[in-house]
């Protein structure tokens, strides 16, 4: 039987040119059945775990009918936390980075005023928060009028978080002939509602959940919970893994381990809600680089984290929702890869573990406590580890990037400066088209523009030389 390859969907080449660019060697098997429903346009559902490659399996057919000469959005993605809306608008962005699509994060702890900025220009993909989403719709800086596709990524967290009033809310503003997706590692009742509600006989695709079972190790050491600490420390030794998370319950449980961990010299970081969200993003971008090993986080991660080669996730408590625990370990064996999950299981929390097991349909295997002499044997191979620098990791987007270049002009809408000007100016240089722009954001001061097809140097050296809107402009690298 033939292996099914991204060019049998017919794809634009622009949207080809990026998926290869991307890494995207053949499509997943969620991918697989996921892209040709959405090209005919049918409403689907999707139960799937985390890390089988969701976030592509829509973006890529939503963005190959996207009408790029439209100004307002024409698809709304629906993310439960901040963290996941950032990752689902970067992989939309840069799948669509040859077709030109402008896709805006809109979410909470976020100046509105330089949302609604972004939103009044050319606009085709709009990723937020329900409830930043909803803020947008009643100061009327967000047009739905337009939408046509329509995503609730990981919609069990988003029910699991409250947000079903304004989700349906939301709904309720849309034109009634929008293509609807829901993707959900679990369909509880309340999701089936919701499709029963406002989908039109939707495809049901379910992929079997094998990482679970068949890539990670899950094991659970019984603990007292004033042992975990110790626990944690011994376990930590002994897997040495290159990467991991720790997931506690609570902003305190965060702020206790990662500031134990930070006096055994452990290179570790720590996110969680009360954090500002600059600080939140910068964490994050940190340890998608590999700048640090060990991230200590409460559930406002387990959606929002996107890499391949996490060896080891830690449930230092385990959570209160079972499900939450599938998304937890699903940052580990990732893309064909091996993993390990570990849960300090208290007797104040067996019925947890109940729940989990329930819901995994098997019982999680009881390790015994390392002896003090395994500990020791690790100690030095630990302690150099630890020592080192991690070997950084590279973006899925680097290659992308080398054959783009991103421009910054010192002119603005204070100066009058329009996206036509830009495109004006460019398409008068030889060799250049309008196919070799790429997206245009206009500040008040300045203006970037990215410059496709490896033109990016030749541009830039002639823009220096070449009046723009009547007159010379300071232009730079912006991404140099």
């Amino acid at each position: 039987m033939k292996t099914l390859q991204f060019e049998d969907f017919k794809l634009d080449p622009a949207l080809l040119k990026s998926i290869k660019l991307l890494g995207y060697k053949k499509p997943t098997e969620v991918q697989e059945q996921v892209i040709p429903a959405l090209l005919e346009n049918i409403d689907i559902v999707v139960k799937s775990e985390t890390g089988s490659g969701k976030t592509a399996a829509f973006a890529i057919p939503i963005i190959e009918q996207v009408n790029w000469d439209d100004n307002e959005p024409q698809v709304l993605v629906l993310t439960p936390t901040r963290e996941l809306a950032q990752q689902v608008q970067e992989e939309m962005f840069n799948i669509g980075r040859f077709k030109r699509m402008k896709v805006s994060a809109v979410y909470g702890k976020s100046p509105i005023k330089s949302q609604i900025k972004e939103l009044k220009q050319k606009t085709h993909i709009v990723v937020g928060t329900p409830g930043r989403v909803r803020d947008h719709i009643k100061r009327g800086t967000l047009n739905l009028s337009n939408i046509k596709y329509l995503v609730l990524d990981e919609a069990d967290e988003m029910l699991n978080m409250g947000f079903v009033d304004q989700i349906e809310s939301i709904l309720n503003e849309l034109p009634r002939d929008y293509v609807m997706t829901l993707l959900s590692a679990t369909l509880p009742a309340d999701i089936t509602g919701l499709c029963n509600d406002y989908m039109s006989s939707p495809i049901i695709v379910e992929i079997e959940a094998v990482t679970t079972k068949q890539q990670i190790e899950q094991v659970r050491y019984n603990v007292n919970k004033n042992d975990k600490m110790d626990l944690l420390l011994d376990i930590t030794t002994l897997e040495n893994p290159d990467s991991c998370i720790i997931f506690c319950n609570t902003r305190l449980e965060v702020d206790y381990v990662h500031k134990t961990l930070q006096k055994w010299s452990y290179p570790c970081q720590k996110i969680h809600g009360g954090m500002e969200q600059d600080d939140r993003t910068k964490v994050m971008k940190n340890f998608r680089k590999g700048y640090f090993r060990y991230l200590v986080a409460t559930d406002v991660a387990a959606r929002g984290i996107d890499i391949d080669d996490i060896s080891l996730v830690v449930n230092y408590d385990l959570p209160e929702e079972p499900e939450v625990y599938i998304h937890r370990i699903g940052r580990t064996g990732r893309q064909d890869k091996s993993g390990k999950a570990v849960s300090l299981v208290s007797s104040n929390n067996t019925y947890l573990l109940k729940g989990v097991q329930r819901l995994l349909e098997d019982e999680i295997p009881t390790e015994e406590k390392p002896s003090r002499e395994a500990v020791e044997s690790m100690r030095q191979e630990f302690e150099e580890k630890i020592s080192k620098r991690p070997e950084l990791r590279v973006e899925k987007s680097a290659t992308l990037n080398t054959e783009i270049l991103k421009l910054h002009i010192n002119a603005g809408k204070k100066t009058k400066m329009r996206a036509g000007d830009i495109v004006g100016a460019l398409c008068n240089i030889d060799g250049m088209t309008a196919d070799d722009i790429g997206n245009i954001s206009i500040t008040d001061v300045s203006t970037f523009v990215e410059i496709l097809n490896n033109k990016g140097e030749m541009v830039y050296k002639i823009l220096q030389e070449t009046p723009i809107k009547g007159r010379l402009r300071t232009v730079s690298r912006a991404n140099a």
